[in-house]
């Protein structure tokens, strides 16, 4: 599974960070352009902060 396994290094989960926590198969209603599929404005400010942009930079090779 994507968010438990090893299988990458780092996962951005813009689910669990927009998801409505009263019901979790809905958008929250503040970041919702209206269609319950889209995010809006603050739905794409808000999926920004849960990158953590440290995890981009990748690990300093080490020399066998």
């Amino acid at each position: 599974e994507i968010r438990s396994g090893r299988v990458f290094d780092a996962v951005v989960d813009f689910d669990k960070a927009l998801r409505d926590p009263y019901d979790p198969r809905r958008l929250r209603s503040d970041y919702d352009t209206g269609d319950h599929l889209h995010p809006n404005d603050n739905g794409y400010a808000r999926m920004g902060r849960a990158l953590d942009l440290d995890a981009l930079k990748g690990a300093v090779p080490v020399a066998a």
